[in-house]
């Protein structure tokens, strides 16, 4: 299991941002926040708007909630917003088979129609969320700050380039591991030891999903 990184202080809440037309009932959610309930520390898993700006403002807003030293992690597209928020924050962060390269992902979606399942909001994708994206791009990572879990398998997401990109981060592979990073109750205590916190191996699974009151 990876040690904690050497910080000044350990992580004094958790943000989890999850993917593009997910949501707060994901399961990755779920597990992140009954992983911080057992620690008795504060987790937000705000559910996020399909436009990229607005997203962003409010996973802000919920991260000014989170004390003066917050871990922030996200799966996804919401991986990119955690890598946003970490660079214009400097914070620690964990991302999830996160999406490097959304503007040149989303361009081959404009005009195409979703349905949110969690919140039954139906939307289309327009140019402007492309150009939300494009401003909201750091110009560069700082490897060190991040814990990089990646699925060798990812149907959705080429691992290679998120791989290119938080290249030297402390990074996990799962072989075999797809887009939706079933196995991340495995995960949790290396995500908490990122933020400084301990979580027992095992403490956490996915028969507790159904504990959770969210």
């Amino acid at each position: 299991m990876l040690s904690a990184p050497k910080r000044g202080s350990s992580a004094s809440g958790v943000l989890y941002l999850h993917g593009f037309n997910s949501g707060v009932g994901s399961p990755k959610a779920a597990l992140l926040r009954l992983a911080c309930k057992a620690l008795g520390l504060r987790c937000e898993t705000p559910q996020l708007p399909h436009r990229p700006a607005a997203a962003y403002r409010l996973a802000e807003a919920r991260l000014g909630e989170l004390g003066p030293n917050p871990l922030v992690a996200g799966s996804s597209m919401g991986g990119f917003l955690a890598t946003c928020l970490a660079e214009r924050h400097d914070l620690p962060a964990v991302v999830i088979n996160p999406a490097v390269r959304p503007v040149r992902l989303v361009t081959g979606w404009v005009d195409e129609v979703f349905v949110n399942t969690h919140t039954g909001e139906r939307f289309a994708i327009e140019s402007s969320h492309i150009d939300e994206l494009a401003s909201l791009t750091p110009l560069s990572v700082s490897p060190e700050r991040y814990l990089l879990l990646l699925g060798t398998a990812d149907e959705s997401l080429d691992p290679a380039d998120a791989f290119d990109l938080y290249r030297g981060a402390r990074t996990i592979l799962h072989p075999g591991g797809d887009h939706a990073f079933g196995m991340l109750a495995e995960y949790l205590p290396a995500i908490l030891a990122h933020g400084g916190h301990r979580l027992e191996p095992g403490r956490i699974s996915d028969q507790d999903l159904d504990m959770d009151d969210a």
